[in-house]
């Protein structure tokens, strides 16, 4: 029994011992032209998790990634659409195992600390343990990913609950059951912020535990880019409320529409006080139609909100099919499909 010594979120030191017999711990890894880095990638997590499979899935790169990751030992796959929401889907979709361990194949993320993210997991009954990147290096998060990740942990926060510091980290722990009852509906890298929403909207038991990020080693380029990716992302979060809650998302417009209705209705009733004319009927006339659609989205928001709650019942019942993860404790789960 091997014993790693890592940091909680509350920075306290803390000896974990690996003792994961009888559990198929799956170490997934999506990855697009990452030649440089993830051969080492997999041989770190080989080393700290030696009972773990370890899968690369290749997102069309056009260097030696599968090269690089078969010479390491992973098993290598191949994701033909394009982004990093499609290869998640994928391999949830095709990997069976009782603990799954996602991280980016760029060699940022801190290895040792993956036994103390599944013991988490195990000993307190988890659905996801979420790594939260503490740099000392400053180059390590470009000023306009660090902005954007603090703003949109900060929304989804205000409507979901304050659980997740780090929304946007690439490296996480999941049950089997969150793994199998979620719906993976992004493409890209968007992914990260469906993953925190499917954890903060069944209310599942997830921990956040502060791991060390490495700068990108020299000769390895981000994928991501600041401002198309936030704006996708915002545009994933408002899909979500819709989706979500919509009967505050649509009181809202019920709220703007209104507004500008009596806006433009109030010099009209003035008007017409004052003379007994109404001489401005086109003003007239989108007054009273937008009074009427807010009052449509108002009604739409009703409606919604209660298709809304049979929804979450059957992705809660999804959820629950599964079982606690310390319920599948067998040798006899065959990892991969």
């Amino acid at each position: 029994m091997a014993s790693y010594l890592s940091h909680d979120s509350g920075s306290r030191s803390s000896v974990v011992d690996e003792d994961f017999s009888g559990y198929t711990l799956a170490v997934l890894i999506p990855c697009y032209n990452e030649e440089g880095t993830v051969g080492k990638v997999v041989s770190e997590f080989r080393k700290a998790l030696p009972m773990a499979e370890i899968f690369v899935y290749d997102n069309n790169s056009t260097d030696g990634t599968r090269e690089a990751a078969l010479a390491g030992g992973a098993v290598v796959r191949s994701e033909p659409l394009q982004g990093k929401g499609n290869v998640i889907r994928r391999m949830f979709s095709d990997i069976e195992a009782d603990i799954y361990l996602i991280v980016d194949g760029d060699d940022t993320y801190h290895a040792p600390s993956a036994p103390l993210l599944v013991q988490r997991l195990l000993s307190d009954h988890l659905d996801m343990v979420n790594a939260s990147r503490i740099s000392q290096v400053k180059q390590a998060f470009r000023p306009g990913h660090r902005f954007g990740n603090i703003l949109l942990s900060r929304i989804v926060a205000g409507i979901f609950g304050d659980r997740i510091k780090d929304m946007l980290s690439g490296y996480r722990v999941f049950s089997r059951r969150f793994v199998k009852s979620f719906p993976a509906l992004s493409n890209e890298f968007e992914i990260e912020t469906e993953l925190t929403v499917h954890a903060l909207e069944l209310r599942m038991p997830i921990a956040e535990i502060e791991t060390p990020y490495k700068e990108r080693p020299a000769g390895s380029f981000s994928k991501l880019k600041t401002g198309r990716d936030g704006v996708r992302i915002l545009k994933m979060i408002a899909a979500v409320v819709k989706e979500e809650r919509p009967l505050p998302f649509f009181s809202l417009l019920f709220a703007i529409l209104a507004s500008v209705s009596v806006i433009l209705a109030v010099p009209i009733f003035m008007e017409y006080h004052a003379t007994g004319l109404v001489p401005r009927f086109p003003t007239a006339i989108l007054s009273t139609g937008m009074m009427l659609l807010g009052f449509l989205c108002l009604g739409c928001g009703l409606i919604l909100d209660t298709v809304t709650h049979g929804r979450r019942e059957m992705k809660r019942m999804l959820y629950l099919f599964y079982g606690d993860t310390s319920s599948l404790q067998t040798n006899s789960r065959r990892i991969g499909s």
